[in-house]
């Protein structure tokens, strides 16, 4: 009799098994990831970062605003009551053209009279000439007339109000039938066709004020401490507020020789010539100013907030081994951002930022400081070296 042996069948057995084992390892690297990873110990370990090369920049930047560079504001040079605006705001003018007119009876009046008073003094001067032969006297009558005629002209002449410069119309300051007062706020006998040009932001803002939007420039103010070290020709760069992405080089055109003083805050005015003009740009736009004060390209720079700085003395905490240890350090130019290292550092070294100095930064890369952000913005300079 053959005697069969039953063998289980072991495939679901197998199957239950390795999906137990499986099951276990899971479990048990979800327990080491959960309990078993080094966060105290990375929380307590020093934030550091590399030396390395890069562009360290010094640089100031401030608020300012977009004006023309060519502006003139057209004031009548006679008194009267204006009986004509020829032009509105927006309106294209040319050098000489008629804007506006007053009325011109009283000075033609006077201009009359002033020429009847001439004829009668040479008149009078011939009849001295015949019967006396001294005609000093007479002469002198005759000179006074004609300065008389001369003043008289003028008068009628700046009845009509003629543009200074070319440009466009910016601001009408007035309406037929207003009394168009000269700049002084008296008749006066100068000027010429008629039209006082007056400085941009003299205080008199004349009849028709006309500006240049062909030409752009920049204007603002700097601190004092800063304005020290600007200098006429300076690299800047301008950034529109309302044109994001919107920037143009330029360049410092003027430092003001005298001070303003508001609120106890002591500012120099500055002038910048844009170098080039972005189609959207115009008058009274806010922008911000940028004015490069000085470059040093391709050094040993570091994290300006690894730099300690006592006096003229310069240190800072390098990794040696692991250990911190303190090392002083020559400094060039100085950016809020990065640091220019002479001496006492070289490419690698890693040093210790303070434990409130925000996240690592790097100063490798390139372009005005590289990733650290690039230059210093406001109040950098050379350091003691």
């Amino acid at each position: 009799m053959r005697v069969r042996r039953l063998i289980p069948a072991r495939g679901p057995s197998l199957f239950v098994n390795t999906g137990l084992a499986a099951a276990v390892l899971l479990a048990g690297g979800w327990a080491y990831t959960a309990f078993g990873a080094p966060e105290t110990a990375a929380a307590g370990e020093a934030r550091t970062v590399p030396v390395s090369r890069a562009t360290v920049t010094s640089a100031v930047s401030v608020p300012g605003s977009v004006r023309s560079a060519a502006t003139a504001s057209a004031t009548f040079a006679t008194a009267g009551t204006i009986t004509e605006i020829a032009v509105a705001v927006g309106d294209p003018v040319k050098k000489g053209q008629v804007l506006a007119k007053v009325d011109a009876s009283p000075a033609k009046r006077e201009l009359a009279a002033a020429e009847a008073d001439l004829d009668a003094a040479r008149d009078a001067a011939d009849r001295t000439a015949e019967t006396e032969g001294s005609t000093t006297q007479a002469e002198a009558a005759v000179t006074q007339a004609e300065l008389k005629v001369a003043a008289a002209r003028e008068k009628v002449d700046g009845a009509t109000l003629t543009a200074p410069i070319a440009g466009t119309v910016v601001a009408v300051n007035g309406s037929v039938g207003d009394s168009g007062t000269p700049a002084g706020g008296a008749a006066t006998g100068g000027g010429t066709s008629g039209t006082g040009s007056t400085p941009s932001g003299s205080g008199s803002e004349g009849l028709v004020q006309i500006a240049d939007l062909t030409r752009l420039e920049v204007s603002a103010a700097v601190p004092e401490a800063d304005a020290t070290r600007l200098k006429a020709g300076m690299p800047a760069t301008v950034s529109w507020n309302a044109l994001p992405g919107t920037t143009a080089e330029a360049a410092l055109a003027a430092i003001d020789p005298n001070a303003t003083t508001a609120d106890d805050v002591v500012t120099y005015g500055v002038t910048l010539s844009l170098k080039d003009r972005p189609d959207a740009a115009r008058p009274g736009q806010s922008v911000q100013v940028t004015v490069t004060l000085d470059t040093a390209e391709n050094v040993v720079a570091v994290s300006a907030l690894a730099v300690t700085s006592a006096g003229n003395r310069n240190t800072v905490t390098v990794l040696d081994n692991g250990t911190p240890v303190v090392r002083p350090v020559e400094v060039g130019l100085r950016g809020d951002q990065l640091v220019e290292i002479t001496s006492g550092l070289t490419e690698g070294d890693r040093v210790v930022l303070p434990s409130t100095g925000g996240a690592e930064t790097s100063t490798g890369g390139g372009g005005r400081g590289g990733p650290a952000g690039g230059g210093l913005t406001g109040g950098g300079g050379r350091g003691n070296r």
